[in-house]
């Protein structure tokens, strides 16, 4: 099947995926718009033969789409699917093959929202007006839940990220510009779980005492 808009990928969608120049036309397309495969070749310094054909493949998987009604038959334009991107169905998660091939998307995506990130605290301050500054947010936060606990706040963020995205999506309005919203929560591998009894985790460590710093664009939180 592939990538269902409204499921999720399953094991060969994610393997249309599993590579990095693919990734790289998904995501180049989410941030800048609709492009032709000349354009994104300039952008990503590869050939426009390259890029048209895993255009094509990622069109097969049902990942990009062309837009019939912009441009030529020798200048055809692409753009990412209008719906989220599910990396990997049930049956994907219960074979090595398939959470290896997840692993491998995960990290392209992830490699190119750090160099996002990096470009913003480098050169935000500097390039970036006053307005947009303020308009920006880092967060971070440390803290001792359940699994219960942390999936309600990945439903509750969830649900506003997706509200706000899908009232924006395909925005193009003056004063507007691409922007980046993410979310991350996951347990840390190398930490403790306390038993259920409520007794100290075997290694005799306890949760940390409340630690907070805030900046105008950033606020760490430790608890």
């Amino acid at each position: 099947m592939g990538h269902d808009p409204n499921g999720r990928a399953d094991l060969e969608g994610l393997k249309a995926l599993a590579h990095p120049l693919r990734v790289t036309i998904i995501d180049a397309l989410s941030t800048y718009g609709p492009q032709t495969a000349s354009m994104l070749a300039e952008r990503l310094g590869e050939s426009s033969g390259s890029t048209s054909y895993h255009l094509r493949q990622l069109e097969k998987h049902g990942y990009v789409e062309e837009l019939a009604d912009k441009g030529t038959g020798r200048e055809r334009w692409w753009q990412r699917v209008q719906a989220p991107i599910y990396l990997g169905d049930e049956e994907t998660g219960k074979s090595e093959t398939g959470r290896e091939v997840s692993r491998i998307v995960m990290r392209e995506f992830a490699h190119h929202r750090e160099q996002y990130f990096r470009d913003f605290i480098e050169r935000g301050m500097t390039e970036l007006s006053e307005e947009w500054h303020h308009a920006s947010s880092i967060n971070m936060a440390n803290v001792h839940v359940t699994a219960e606990q942390l999936a309600q706040l990945h439903h509750d963020v969830g649900e506003i990220v997706h509200e706000f995205v899908e009232k924006h999506r395909g925005q193009r309005v003056p004063g507007s510009r691409p922007a980046l919203v993410q979310f991350y929560a996951f347990p840390v591998v190398d930490g403790v779980e306390i038993p259920a009894e409520g007794d100290a985790p075997a290694d005799g460590s306890t949760p940390e005492s409340s630690d907070t710093t805030t900046t105008d664009t950033a606020k760490e939180e430790r608890a």
